[in-house]
């Protein structure tokens, strides 16, 4: 089996998160591709489980006692701003630059998507426009699956490696349940990323604030001087968040304040936003201003606004107190494989992000998947490949 037949099986599994579940798993049928990753890696010969949240565990046990042992990490569940059900992928042989027509409504171009002018020659997968695809991040289970099969297959020399794939990641709760203590490695990386010369150790600070407004209900009729409309005050508070601090006005290391969901009636409404900054005394005025806005809008309209707030994850860097020794092997791998490593301040998170303040040093590595959370997802056939490479890499040599 190849990493494109594996990437091209799980996509087939539906297993988009919840974010308004409480439940661990967020969803049930995350737990039909967890099953399927746990006897898949049985077949291999490791020791597999899955836990009562629906996190798999696996161990290939070394090899050779003097290489470190290794945990690497994927997440099974697929975002929530589109359906990952009943995905039709296609492939496109070599492509050449042109716009992909994905139906008859939706197309991308490189102007428009310029990862694309990277995988110029390369094989893509892509959707049908219905659906995302998958490879957030059911590439990273396919690279790490066929990593590990490709090590037992070729008796390469190994260190102990262990994996880990987790559910709700996309909902925020992908380690939330995480056990270190069956997941005694040296350090980890998550496989999680885009660009598959990176390796990326810093990401953004995150809050989530959820902001539900009371409003007054009464006959429109005879509603003048009485009625106070929650919709109303929602969209009085969303015009006076700051307009050029959000995500498509920011870049680089610029943080912002997105506003995710709205709902809203004239007896009610709720708005939820997340706050994001890599440098850690930004992120903490970022949640001071969010709060001091609800006051003001509170002092207009006594104890019509109510705030909760919370934080998600944390820049990773800050908990690494400078051991760099992951990211060094993930350097030299990705040299091997004839590529030249990169390392940014990512635009987002992982579930490494977490694992690292947890204790356990964590950094990302990339898919060779891009435009993930939308129907204009695709993924680089010979990207995978290479990625594959470069995890055996990590596992075997050095």
């Amino acid at each position: 089996m190849s990493v494109q037949d594996r990437f091209l099986h799980y996509i087939t599994f539906d297993t988009q998160s919840d974010p308004s579940s409480s439940s661990a798993p967020s969803t049930s049928k995350q737990l039909i591709l967890a099953k399927e990753l746990a006897g898949e890696c049985e077949k291999l010969g490791l020791q597999a489980s899955v836990d009562s949240y629906g996190i798999v565990y696996a161990t290939l046990e070394a090899s050779d006692e003097t290489l470190p042992s290794l945990g690497f990490c994927a997440h099974m569940d697929t975002a929530s701003e589109l359906s990952g059900k009943d995905v039709k992928a296609r492939i496109i042989k070599n492509y050449q630059g042109n716009t992909i027509r994905l139906n008859e409504e939706y197309s991308m171009s490189p102007k428009d998507y310029p990862a694309l002018k990277d995988c110029i020659g390369d094989d893509l997968i892509v959707t049908d426009g219905t659906t995302l695809l998958g490879g957030d991040d059911k590439a990273g289970i396919a690279i790490i699956m066929q990593a590990v099969s490709d090590i037992i297959d070729q008796n390469l020399p190994h260190g102990r490696v262990q994996m880990a794939f987790t559910p709700d990641e996309e909902v925020g709760r992908g380690v939330e349940n995480f056990d270190l203590d069956r997941f005694k490695v040296d350090y980890a990386y998550t496989v999680d990323g885009g660009k598959i010369d990176q390796i990326d150790y810093e990401n953004f600070n995150a809050a989530q604030a959820v902001i539900r407004i009371e409003g007054k209900t009464i006959h429109p009729g005879y509603a003048k001087d009485k009625m106070i409309n929650a919709s109303l005050l929602a969209s009085e508070f969303i015009q006076s968040m700051p307009k050029k601090q959000t995500p498509a006005h920011t870049e680089k290391r610029q943080g912002f304040y997105h506003l995710v969901t709205m709902q809203g009636s004239c007896e009610e409404a709720l708005l939820t936003y997340i706050l994001r900054h890599h440098d850690w005394h930004r992120f903490l005025k970022q949640k001071e201003f969010m709060k001091s806005q609800v006051e003001k809008m509170n002092a207009k309209y006594p104890g019509r606004f109510h705030l909760e707030l919370h934080d998600q994850y944390y820049n990773m860097k800050q908990y690494m107190h400078g051991d760099m020794r992951c990211v060094h092997r993930a350097r030299k791998a990705i040299r091997r494989a004839g590529l030249d490593p990169v390392s940014i301040a990512t635009r987002g998170g992982t579930d490494g992000a977490m694992l690292t303040e947890k204790g356990l040093i964590c950094p990302n590595l990339g898919t060779g998947t891009y435009h993930h959370h939308g129907r204009y997802e695709f993924a680089s056939i010979q990207q995978m490949e290479k990625m594959v490479e470069i995890v055996k890499y990590i596992i075997c040599t050095f």
